[in-house]
């Protein structure tokens, strides 16, 4: 799957210098961040109402319609998928294949210790 996600990425990114009035891609990529990430939220709502009536095929279809949008908002902001796939090899290590990683966990990994000033005690020495 990285290698598929990886060549859309690569036209996604070639689709920065097509025409919007022939490319799809080029279009939305022109619309601005805040649209794409916009479509990507209704992509990703329809794969949950799809999955809520049962409807597998739907599913699948919105899911590549998911997947092709949040490609699209990682060339926005600057995200490769090496990026990406970087994370999920560094919370397989952690957790395993099968495990998301706890959002309490993230914020300890990502959170740095910053101590007051004034809550600082002064010591003497005797």
């Amino acid at each position: 799957m990285n290698d598929s996600l990886d060549r859309l990425y690569a036209g996604v990114l070639a689709a920065r210098d097509a025409d919007p009035a022939s490319s799809r891609t080029a279009r939305l990529l022109k619309s601005g961040r805040s649209k794409i990430a916009k479509k990507l939220a209704e992509e990703a709502v329809e794969v949950v109402i799809d999955s809520m009536h049962q409807r597998s095929d739907a599913v699948v279809r919105e899911s590549a319609d998911l997947l092709y949008n949040l490609v699209v908002l990682w060339a926005v902001t600057g995200v490769r998928p090496q990026d990406v796939w970087k994370e999920m090899a560094r919370r397989e290590r952690l957790l395993g294949i099968a495990e998301k990683v706890p959002k309490d966990f993230l914020e300890l990994d990502m959170r740095r210790k910053v101590v007051p000033l004034d809550s600082r005690r002064v010591r003497k020495r005797r």
